[in-house]
């Protein structure tokens, strides 16, 4: 892609904030600041996006989408020591994070949020690239691989939502594994349909506790993710997904996307914690589907494995990549 091409493309950015000599050398240091920024202009409005590592390092880069819907990019910080062998380009979907805001619900369907990864894609100008996408990323990420993209050297699903009848089934056995009163408060509140109760909060807070991040994060991550206005947008969760992780009340309720699991074509490496939320059980039986995919599980994580036990994530992560250069 020419300078010229690049301006057009970022709708007004210095193009030269994309060119690799733009990159610094920094050291890969917490708390990882970016070696560039860009928006990035998608339907409805414009994506925040970052980069870092070198574009020019020889290696395709490594797009994350992020999980939600309606997190941020926060989530993906303790990956970016993978950008010590490539560029790793974060970024946040329309209506998170230091993304646009429209808060329309006509932008908050499947497709459009897969075709955020292109955007991101041609904004950067890549040839080849590899895709990353955890928890709800990982339903953008499968459906922007089952188009089968030019380009796409591989694709990580991380305890990814591929459907949504799977993850309800598999939260409803990760709540059996839970302490009596745990459960009991959880199916009080289930019954009165209150999800806003003290109880119901801390039966709540156990299952997460237990099943999305086992560990606290860093000083530096959380002082990160302050310094962004909206974290999480709770409305667009509520709206596609409900209440809570294990309840599913909004427009992702009848989410299917087993068929397309067969329509990849790139190699595919299903990851997940030993205690994810998309229980290593089911995703096993996913990567059945898929010709010639790979399973890594991480022993000791949950769904948060990039938080939980990062050194294991990094080896994984960074392993395959190489592996596909």
């Amino acid at each position: 892609m020419s300078g010229i091409d690049r301006r057009a493309a970022l709708g007004g950015l210095a193009a030269a904030a994309l060119m690799p000599e733009a990159l610094s050398a920094r050291p890969l240091t917490p708390p990882y600041p970016a070696d560039a920024t860009l928006r990035v202009p998608v339907p409805g409005g414009t994506l925040f996006a970052r980069v870092n590592g070198r574009l020019d390092s020889g290696r395709p880069p490594l797009i994350m989408a992020h999980g939600g819907p309606g997190g941020c990019h926060a989530a993906f910080l303790p990956a970016l020591p993978l950008a010590a062998d490539r560029a790793v380009i974060l970024y946040d979907q329309l209506d998170c994070g230091h993304s646009d805001k429209p808060g329309d619900p006509a932008n908050w369907v499947p497709g459009r949020f897969a075709a955020e990864v292109e955007a991101v894609r041609a904004a950067f100008g890549l040839d080849r690239y590899h895709l990353l996408g955890a928890s709800w990323g990982g339903s953008v990420a499968l459906l922007h691989g089952a188009a089968q993209p030019k380009g796409l050297a591989s694709v990580i699903l991380q305890g990814p939502l591929i459907a949504t009848d799977d993850w309800i089934a598999d939260a409803a056995i990760l709540r059996s594994g839970l302490p009596a009163d745990v459960q009991a408060a959880l199916d009080a509140g289930d019954r009165s349909g209150r999800y806003d109760t003290p109880d119901y909060a801390r039966a709540t807070d156990a299952f997460y506790a237990r099943y999305f991040r086992r560990r606290t994060p860093p000083a530096w991550a959380t002082a990160y993710e302050k310094t962004i206005p909206q974290p999480f947008n709770a409305r667009l969760y509520e709206a596609m997904w409900g209440p809570n992780e294990f309840l599913c009340t909004g427009s992702l309720k009848d989410f299917d996307g087993r068929p397309l699991l067969g329509r990849l074509t790139a190699p595919t490496l299903f990851l997940a914690g030993e205690f994810d939320e998309a229980r290593p059980e089911t995703v096993r039986r996913y990567a059945g589907l898929v010709r010639g995919a790979d399973v890594a599980i991480v022993p000791g994580a949950a769904h948060r494995i990039q938080s939980d036990e990062t050194a294991a994530y990094l080896a994984a992560v960074g392993g395959w990549l190489r592996r596909f250069d």
